[in-house]
């Protein structure tokens, strides 16, 4: 056992904050059937990082290594994977398997997906978590061009991604965000932006719609809270709960008819088809190439060394940072 290579990681030991986090070495892993051993480049911070770091996962056990999120080349394969040593990966891996808070990680193959030539570790990594849950997101609801919906907390990496495939559907986007946020996101081509802290900020948006109603809301607050705008929506129309669940119908029955939409990404592992796969990877492959050849914007990155990365993600669990967090190796 001592003759295994070691790799640093950053591991959980118990309930509690990212500063909980211990830096420590670990062996390095070795790929199964099906997997692929990745040298990670960068990992990216995501929400689910600091809430699962808190909350801890059935999985885990002392010294299980968190993080969903990284870039890096494939360095092993294991049985039946034809992929080239050397590739260029990003993935959005299993909460219950270790992750890319460490020099090295296995993956199912199934996730991998090949980072398109020019583009960036960094602005690779930005894609899986928000730029997957924002096409879960959209194929909840149908494509009617014409239609207006609303994002709230569009000023988050799964608002701003969705954000701008919400505009490619041919919709009129309002979002909700902080005032500061605002520029940037009028910028991008949305229809107006409102400030979630001014408790006027619906009967502002009823006004700039006039006699037209919502066609979805892409909640990114809570269950509770998306409960909460239901009634903003017209009839036959969408409310989608990005974070968090709506668990009893929020309306009447037999009124406006809305369908209640639950987005979970990382079910996948355990109850994804081939077909369910396959559809993950395509979506993938193309929200990286749409980065990659600028049709999508990224939002902006702030990168800090791998010996830093539990203060990284106290400051983002803190909001303290603005934009996309990520520690480079």
């Amino acid at each position: 056992m001592s003759d295994m290579p070691l790799q640093k990681a950053w591991t959980w030991e118990r309930f509690g904050e990212p500063a909980a986090l211990v830096l420590r070495e670990k062996p390095v892993p070795i790929p199964g059937t099906g997997e692929i051993l990745v040298n990670n480049m960068i990992a990216a911070l995501n929400p689910v990082d600091w809430k699962i770091i808190a909350a801890g996962h059935t999985a885990w056990k002392p010294g299980h290594v968190p993080g969903v999120d990284g870039v890096g080349q494939v360095v092993a394969i294991g049985d039946g994977v034809h992929l080239p040593l050397g590739t260029r990966v990003a993935y959005h891996q299993s909460l219950a398997r270790d992750g890319s808070f460490a020099e090295y990680t296995c993956i199912s193959a199934d996730s991998a997906l090949l980072v398109p030539p020019g583009l960036s570790d960094e602005l690779a990594a930005t894609v899986p978590c928000p730029g997957l849950t924002a096409w879960q997101a959209l194929q909840k609801v149908p494509p009617l061009p014409g239609r207006d919906v609303l994002i709230t907390g569009a000023g988050g990496a799964v608002g701003h991604f969705l954000m701008q495939m919400a505009l490619a559907r041919s919709w009129r986007v309002w979002v909700t965000a902080s005032p500061k946020r605002h520029p940037q996101l009028l910028s991008l081509g949305v229809s107006g932006c409102f400030d979630y802290h001014d408790d006027a900020w619906q009967r502002q948006l009823e006004d700039r719609l006039e006699p037209r109603r919502l066609f979805a809301i892409f909640d990114t607050t809570g269950g509770a809270y998306a409960a909460s705008l239901a009634p903003m929506i017209g009839y036959n129309g969408h409310l989608v709960c990005i974070q968090d669940r709506i668990e009893t119908q929020p309306l009447p029955p037999f009124t406006t008819s809305v369908s209640l939409h639950e987005v979970a990404l990382n079910a996948v592992y355990e109850h994804g088809t081939a077909q369910d796969w396959q559809d993950w990877r395509e979506a993938g492959h193309e929200v990286l190439q749409m980065v990659a050849i600028g049709r999508l914007r990224s939002p902006r990155i702030l990168v800090m060394p791998f010996s830093g990365l539990s203060c990284a993600l106290e400051l983002s669990k803190s909001r303290k940072i603005e934009g996309k967090a990520l520690v480079r190796f």
